[in-house]
């Protein structure tokens, strides 16, 4: 099974779980050990898309020697840049 599917069934089981428990202090831990999860999970998606994006860019610069950082620290703001252009119209 593959990192994000395990990570995906683990926030399954663990919500799953936060529900069927009858002691509250129980189910809230359940349920923040979900959303960690989750976050974790959005994390490694993120580094996945950089690391596309990266490639991406380095084939279009003619694949240069040397410059990985380069092309990983514009994939990442490209990809931010999106992200906060895709909040902005969401809020509008």
């Amino acid at each position: 099974m593959d990192e994000q599917k395990k990570l995906e069934h683990q926030i399954e089981l663990a919500t799953r779980a936060a529900s069927l428990v009858k002691d509250e202090t129980t189910g809230q831990r359940f349920r923040s050990f979900a959303e960690e999860l989750k976050r974790k999970l959005l994390r490694m998606m993120r580094r996945g898309k950089v690391r596309t994006r990266a490639y991406e860019l380095w084939e279009q610069a003619g694949r240069p020697s040397n410059r990985e950082l380069d092309f990983w620290l514009e994939a990442e703001r490209q990809i931010e840049d999106e992200r906060e252009e895709r909040k902005g119209s969401g809020a509008s």
